[in-house]
């Protein structure tokens, strides 16, 4: 879900290039064990963090839009282990 404040802040056509960007370094940062290894997680997390950082995201949207990535990103890799 998208926050309005970001949305008004960037543009709808802004975002869709950070969730394209984001999904393909969810893809390439993950591996098997992420999920289970804090240290995998971590290092997804800031990765989730810069490419936010480098769009200009809203600051003090980022923790929640962080937290909403990677728990989609759990979903997804919990759905392909089915």
């Amino acid at each position: 879900m998208v926050n309005k404040s970001a949305r008004e802040l960037i543009g709808n056509e802004k975002l869709m290039i950070i969730a394209k960007e984001l999904v393909e370094m969810v893809k390439k940062s993950t591996t098997i064990d992420w999920m289970i290894r804090q240290s995998a997680k971590d290092k997804v997390k800031l990765a989730v963090k810069r490419v936010l950082r480098i769009h200009k995201y809203p600051p003090d949207d980022e923790p929640r839009a962080t937290e909403t990535v990677l728990e989609q990103a759990e979903l997804h890799a919990a759905e392909l282990n089915l």
